[in-house]
């Protein structure tokens, strides 16, 4: 709200048109209304198939904004050919769907995406998994437009990933299983930002908490925390809550299921559902599947007849077996992007941003945290020009450096 008190009566989106994918909730609504009251033409498409929230999602097209319910992704296909898919290669009518638009508008012209790069201003990126394609591409000489890295503004990681999931993570575990979290070992899979708030939410709600980390500071972080560093080799068989927050692929295997305790629950709230080895396990020789509700499956092995609880398919458990984070820690991070988007619009004749990733300048960063103050009463202390002057940081910020450590 305070964004579009702000830049609403100067209609600085007025001409852009903004494509965004992100999960369809309430919080992405009030995001897309946003943009669209500060001047955007906006289409949307959800990225991923259990966070849709249909409510909001009704809200935004009876605004008359575009909106793709579901989406399913051919990268797999395309990164191992180099081609779009065959629709004929799937059972999916959407998926058939949309891979036909695709290849007929490649047949009437070849050079159709090609021509629509050339007009991208740039790309906001809020997720650590798609800032790390984008590094990638910068890498390999493959970007192909200006991008900002939302994802590493401090009040987009140290709020959206932190408190979110502390917030989020014993959520979803609730809503799904009703479980008491309280006494029993659970195992969290990497110490970043994301497994650093569902590792104190977890030991805040009473569990004895273990982490895994290939990051000797990241586990030094957690051992100062009073939580043990092991190999998901040392407790699989031990413990009774696994969370994946890594973001990487092949976290969880089926061989690690397999010597998993009766009913321990399996979950990931990094990213894609490859953090757990879902084919695998859907794979495995005789292996039955029961549905105990939705986006909650006991998958029982044949030769235990044991089982596993395993949340929203390996996907997002906080978005498919929950509404995901707040409002308000949402807030920040949206602000982040309008903010980004401002400034590639803003710029876009400039020449300022290059073909290369970026980060939002501290000032950009601290008027996102500002923005959020009032609502929380904060009252912020002034430096005085003596003050600003002895320790050399102007009185109006920015207050730290592009290298300090929140």
């Amino acid at each position: 709200m305070a964004c579009r008190a702000e830049f609403g009566p100067s209609q600085p989106f007025k001409g852009a048109r903004i494509s965004g994918s992100l999960h369809m909730t309430i919080q992405t609504a009030v995001l897309i209304e946003t943009l669209t009251a500060l001047g955007a033409e906006v289409r949307w498409c959800s990225c991923n198939i259990f966070s849709t929230q249909d409510h909001a999602a009704a809200a935004i097209a009876r605004d008359a904004t575009l909106l793709i319910h579901e989406g399913v992704k051919a990268e797999e296909e395309f990164e191992r050919s180099g081609k779009v898919p065959d629709p004929d290669s799937t059972d999916n009518p959407e998926f058939k769907i949309v891979l036909t638009i695709i290849r007929d508008g490649l047949k009437t012209d070849a050079r159709k995406y090609r021509k629509m790069k050339e007009r991208l201003v740039g790309v906001s990126e809020e997720t650590t998994t798609g800032v790390k394609r984008l590094y990638q591409m910068q890498e390999s000489g493959t970007l192909l437009f200006p991008a900002i890295n939302v994802n590493d503004s401090v009040t987009k990681s140290k709020f959206d990933n932190l408190y979110g999931c502390r917030h989020s993570l014993p959520d979803g575990l609730m809503r799904a299983t009703d479980v008491m979290i309280a006494g029993k070992v659970a195992v969290v899979c990497g110490y970043g930002d994301v497994g650093k708030g569902c590792a104190a939410a977890l030991k805040q709600a009473g569990a004895r908490v273990i982490v895994t980390e290939i990051d000797p500071i990241c586990a030094l972080q957690a051992l100062m925390e009073g939580i043990q560093i092991l190999t998901l080799e040392d407790v699989v068989s031990d413990a009774d809550i696994f969370v994946t927050t890594t973001g990487n692929k092949d976290i969880i295997m089926v061989d690690h299921m397999r010597k998993m305790k009766n009913n321990a629950i399996v979950c990931n709230i990094g990213h894609f559902d490859n953090e757990i080895d879902m084919n695998g396990l859907e794979t495995y020789p005789g292996v039955k599947r029961i549905t105990i509700k939705p986006q909650t499956d006991r998958w029982v092995f044949p030769e235990t007849n044991t089982g596993i609880i395993v949340l929203a398919e390996g996907r997002l458990m906080n978005l498919g077996c929950a509404t995901g984070h707040p409002s308000f820690v949402m807030s920040c991070s949206f602000t982040n992007q309008v903010i980004a988007q401002l400034e590639l619009w803003k710029e876009k004749a400039t020449g300022k941003y290059e073909k290369k990733v970026y980060v939002l300048p501290k000032h950009l960063d601290e008027k996102v945290a500002a923005l959020h103050l009032g609502k929380l009463g904060a009252r912020l202390t002034k430096l005085t020009k003596a003050q600003s002057e002895y320790i050399s940081i102007p009185v109006d910020g920015p207050y730290k450096p592009a290298a300090y450590r929140y």
